[in-house]
């Protein structure tokens, strides 16, 4: 083994880390529902691919970028509020097996009409982005990615803001604490519910735009939500702060694991070594890093 190169080694780590932020955008939609409902909303990946699909297949209609965006945001709002509605709303007070189930035939429901409206053609979707690198004394970042953590950045930010700062975000909070007591004391919890549902489509939309712009938006672009588990392992399922550490942890370790310990192994550990530090994390500390530990009284 050669010499350690540290600017290699910052470069690799730093490529992690700008991944890893992706991976919590994608997370984040699955910890506004669990929040809010407990269920572990299996159909975010879908939700993320009729974004994209229906972004792109706009645009190529020939509607101008913004309002293709805004069109795109009113139709996830929408999907968003006749899932609480129709699906969730019915279901309340099941076992969590039966939503979990739901989400998943939802999963197949909005795939299916994705295909139906536009087609399963695959398509490019340039944001006007290049994904050339640039040099940042001596470590090489891609623009791309440096580009998509610059606005996942700023759509953390402006939830975190929502959330602690609005009146709708403050009863957000809580009916996720206890919302029993919120409904006892007169909150609206379908509105909330349905809030929830609307903040993920926001955050499935602005996923599938940069996850489309990196991987082509086609179908096998649902499957990015399994990048999201092994996040959501980490840092909790009901903590956004934990979805974003989580995606750095398993951005930056999947990505040196590759670089360093991968040659022994044949490469190709990628793929698969987040899993491995989600079965720890599993073992060890269940509730993930920022989760809330569920206390069970008898």
């Amino acid at each position: 083994m050669g010499d350690f190169d540290l600017s290699f080694f910052i470069e690799v780590l730093v490529g992690g880390l700008l991944s890893g932020v992706m991976y919590a955008l994608v997370a984040i939609g699955f910890v506004l529902i669990y929040k809010t409902s407990g269920v572990l909303n299996f159909a975010q990946g879908p939700l993320l691919l009729f974004a994209a699909l229906t972004y792109v297949s706009l645009i190529e209609r020939g509607i101008a970028a913004p309002l293709a965006l805004v069109l795109v945001f009113a139709a996830m709002a929408l999907i968003g509020i006749a899932i609480e509605r129709t699906v969730l709303t019915p279901l309340a007070n099941r076992p969590p097996i039966t939503l979990f189930m739901a989400t998943l035939g939802l999963a197949y429901v909005v795939e299916g009409s994705a295909q139906l409206l536009w087609g399963g053609q695959v398509h490019a979707l340039d944001l006007g982005v290049s994904d050339t690198p640039f040099d940042v004394y001596g470590v090489f970042v891609s623009r791309f990615d440096l580009f998509a953590a610059g606005v996942a950045g700023l759509m953390v930010a402006a939830l975190i803001a929502f959330f602690q700062f609005t009146r709708v975000g403050l009863s957000f909070r809580a009916a996720a604490a206890d919302p029993y007591a919120a409904g006892a004391i007169g909150l609206r919890l379908h509105a909330i519910l349905a809030t929830a549902w609307i903040a993920a489509g926001f955050v499935a939309l602005v996923a599938g735009l940069l996850w489309g712009a990196r991987l082509g938006v086609q179908f096998s672009l649902s499957l990015v939500v399994l990048k999201a588990l092994p996040v959501l392992v980490l840092g909790g399922f009901d903590s956004i702060l934990g979805a974003i550490v989580g995606g750095l942890i398993v951005g930056a370790s999947e990505k040196l694991a590759e670089v360093y310990i991968g040659p022994f192994f044949g490469g190709g550990i990628e793929i698969w070594f987040a899993y491995v530090v989600a079965l720890v994390f599993l073992l060890v500390r269940p509730a993930g890093l920022f989760g809330r530990v569920q206390v069970e009284r008898v």
